[in-house]
């Protein structure tokens, strides 16, 4: 591993996110604890605990470019943004703790392989906590494709290291969340009434590589149209109606699934699922369709459209802030999505207290130890 300081990196909205955990005290802005800048677009004191932060581990770009998984420079400016910028934006958004979903994007040669680079990733982000207390917690990634691996690190992340839950993508090969070849480690999961977060990723079925053609991993399936735009909603709505599908939330009710982007098209399409899903195999019945949608989470990142369509299908509690920085550039956070979601006329200051910081609190208690 490198040797130099750890940063805190960001990471490209299409690329595969990993993450780890930690526990962290909240710094109680509210209450008159010292945070220069932690104040909201809006003027009011909040205290936000920001469940979508982006991470990228320096070492583990360190070791993956030596061993040719990886060229750095092909990852985006912002991966090499540090921790002193982390902490600025933070106390700019008057966010006092973020939860990290670092990724680690790379085709790795072997599970013993994948396990290196996972270890490498959580010991980076335990140390950034550890420099930075109270300010950060993480999650442990799993790659699901590699069963072992990904066992592994549950066992490490989650019973070893403090993990506060683990990220997932919402597919792996074209393989979404709530299919059966993921059930051994969901029981695993279950057993720990773990936290999974799922993030987006390029669909499975990417455009045709060739002469004159920008195809290949995570060229745009719209020629001029970022993935993330489009794609990345579709994506987190795939994997949200086929763990409807496979009821998965009642095979495993121990589990709390957290949705990105306010659940993609899902608040959108929930009639229509309810009203067709029988045609779906298996079939989808209206009341599982209802009931799902009450029991997932859902993270603000975006910006957001208007929540009066959200808040009919999901209760508020069930609602996470969330920035998606510094795949979201600051100046969208701070010009465009604190300002919508501060004024959003679905909220009453009650829920947006919740979203902020108490909802995040209640799911994950260690983020409440001070």
């Amino acid at each position: 591993m490198s040797t130099s300081p750890v940063r805190l990196l960001g990471t490209p909205a299409d690329e595969l996110r990993i993450a780890a955990v930690g526990t962290s005290e909240v710094i109680r802005v509210a209450h008159g604890s010292s945070v220069p800048g932690a104040q909201d677009v809006a003027g009011a004191v909040h205290s936000k605990i920001d469940m979508h932060h982006h991470f990228c581990a320096p070492q583990w770009r360190d070791w993956a470019a030596h061993h040719g998984l990886i060229k750095p420079e092909r990852l985006p400016p912002w991966t090499r943004l540090d921790t002193g910028e982390a902490i600025r934006f933070m106390d700019d958004a008057g966010i006092t703790t973020a939860v990290l979903k670092p990724m680690l994007p790379a085709r790795y040669r072997s599970s013993a392989q994948l396990r290196e680079a996972i270890n490498i990733t959580l010991q980076s982000m335990i140390e950034v906590a550890q420099s930075h207390p109270g300010r950060f917690s993480y999650y442990v990634p799993l790659f699901l494709d590699d069963p072992e691996a990904s066992s592994w690190a549950v066992r490490r992340g989650l019973g070893q290291l403090g993990a506060v839950g683990v990220n997932v993508t919402a597919n792996y090969g074209g393989v979404y969340l709530g299919d059966p070849a993921y059930d051994r480690l969901f029981h695993e999961l279950n057993d720990y009434s773990a936290v999974v977060d799922t993030h987006p990723h390029n669909l499975p079925d990417g455009p045709p590589a060739g002469p004159g053609a920008a195809g290949g991993p995570g060229a745009s399936t719209v020629p001029g149209i970022p993935n993330f735009m489009c794609d990345f909603l579709l994506d987190t709505t795939r994997a949200a109606v086929n763990m409807i599908s496979r009821r998965t939330l009642d095979r495993f009710p121990d589990l709390s699934v957290v949705l990105p982007h306010a659940g993609g098209f899902l608040p959108y399409i929930a009639t229509r699922l309810q009203a067709l899903g029988r045609f779906c195999e298996p079939s989808v019945e209206p009341a599982a369709v209802r009931d799902h949608l009450s029991r997932f989470y859902y993270d603000t990142a975006g910006p957001m459209a208007p929540a009066t369509t959200l808040l009919e299908h999901v209760p508020a509690h069930h609602i996470l802030f969330g920035t998606d920085w510094p795949a979201a550039p600051a100046d969208t956070v701070m010009d465009l999505a604190l300002p919508a979601l501060e004024a959003d006329p679905a909220f009453t200051p009650e829920q947006l207290q919740g979203i902020y910081h108490d909802n995040a609190r209640r799911l994950i208690p260690q983020l409440a130890t001070t």
